[in-house]
């Protein structure tokens, strides 16, 4: 993932490079494997070098066992000579993909494609087959077994999140149903909306045995969600890796312990982007272009492609740079295991971010639109923050 010019000259280069690229991976490979991965069965497809048609080979089962077959069959048919895999990525997870490459081959996850009309197993393995030859599918950026376990901890967490928003939804949609309402602008789920709550009077003995349900269904919801995050910021956080990074990212205004974990769960060591810019497109930040013919370009909304959780907390992050930009006790309290550079490159975000935020709302920006253009540049100021941190990680 690197950079280039936009002149002719450059994309000339960049084309150049990219078909050289491909040669290069063409004559590298006897085979390759397509594969359509489903709970029980794999369809597979195999593309010799060339300009060949890809050939189906029909379905094995998702058991290990199976698949080491494979491998053995196609390698006696190379005679041993490398090959490579590729299926893509979804709900069957990185186990395939850590299999073969213990079986000496080459994988690659890839992104899915598009929704398409005619979608069938068959035409899927053949298809990945093709591309994969030709260079043409994405890879996808796999983690290891330590950052899949916190991912899988930080995506636990956000699921009771929901259940709880959930619960508290409800909750507030039968009291409002029967006339009863908190007062607007106080806050919820303090110990005094907890005392009103439980004081509300009904026209039916059963429509308290409701209420009753209501309350202890949005009591277990919170108490497992606080329970999960001390366990997770207090076990398993501290056994981390990449424990250090999270200690500095919390430097930034808006980012706190969760969002850090978050963050660095979903995307692992984002130092692998050449620049802040790869990053806020991987994350889908920047905005749609249209543009044809002699028209100019028109921007659209956001791509939304990549990561939605990642993007779900910077979003969320980006609205505490609608104040003005000071140095609190809190923040200061919060910075205060982070490295110097982080507490910098923090300072200076927020100078950037607060004036940003002021002056696209002053000019008559919606509020929500000003927030994504604030979480855009937020991770420019992340993007630095790892890039700095890292190398001491490494070191350690």
């Amino acid at each position: 993932m690197s950079e280039f010019s936009g002149t002719g000259r450059g994309r000339e280069l960049a084309s150049a490079a990219a078909l050289q690229g491909s040669l290069a991976k063409m004559d590298r490979y006897a085979l390759y494997v397509g594969l359509d991965v489903h709970k029980a069965t794999i369809a597979v497809a195999v593309s010799r070098p060339g300009r060949g048609e890809p050939e189906y080979r029909g379905e094995v089962a998702h058991t290990p066992k199976a698949v080491r077959k494979l491998v053995e069959q196609l390698s006696r048919e190379t005679g041993g000579e490398q090959m490579l895999w590729c299926y893509e990525a979804g709900p069957c997870g990185y186990g395939l993909y850590r299999q073969l490459l213990s079986l000496g081959q080459d994988c690659e996850v890839v992104a899915p494609p598009s929704r398409e009309r005619v979608k069938t197993d068959r035409r899927d393995a053949l298809k990945l087959s093709r591309k994969l030859r030709a260079g043409e599918l994405t890879r996808v950026w796999v983690p290891d077994v330590e950052q899949e376990a916190m991912r899988d901890f930080s995506r636990c967490r956000g699921d009771l999140k929901g259940q709880q928003q959930k619960a508290r939804q409800q909750l507030n949609a039968f009291v409002l149903r029967h006339g009863h309402h908190w007062p607007r602008g106080k806050s919820r789920w303090t110990q005094a909306h907890w005392h009103w709550l439980e004081g509300l009077e009904f026209a039916h003995p059963w429509q308290h045995d409701v209420l009753r349900e209501y309350l202890e269904a949005v009591r277990s919801a919170s108490e497992r969600l606080g329970a999960l995050e001390r366990q997770m910021l207090t076990e398993a956080l501290p056994q981390w890796s990449l424990a250090p990074v999270v200690d500095s990212l919390i430097a930034l205004r808006g980012v706190d312990r969760i969002a850090a974990v978050t963050l660095l769960a979903e995307l692992g060591d984002i130092s692998r982007f050449d620049s802040p810019r790869e990053l806020m497109g991987y994350l889908g930040l920047v905005p749609c272009v249209h543009d044809s013919g002699q028209r100019r370009g028109r921007h659209g909304r956001i791509t939304r492609a990549g990561n939605g959780h990642a993007r779900r907390i910077l979003v969320e992050s980006a609205w505490s740079y609608r104040f003005p930009a000071r140095q609190t006790a809190h923040l200061v309290r919060k910075a205060r295991q982070a490295s110097n550079e982080a507490k910098t490159i923090a300072w200076r975000a927020q100078r950037r971010l607060c004036g940003r935020y002021r002056a696209l709302t002053a000019a008559g920006k919606n509020q929500k639109v000003v927030c994504v253009a604030v979480a855009r540049e937020l991770v420019g100021f992340i993007w630095d923050i790892v890039r700095h941190e890292i190398p001491k990680v490494s070191r350690a």
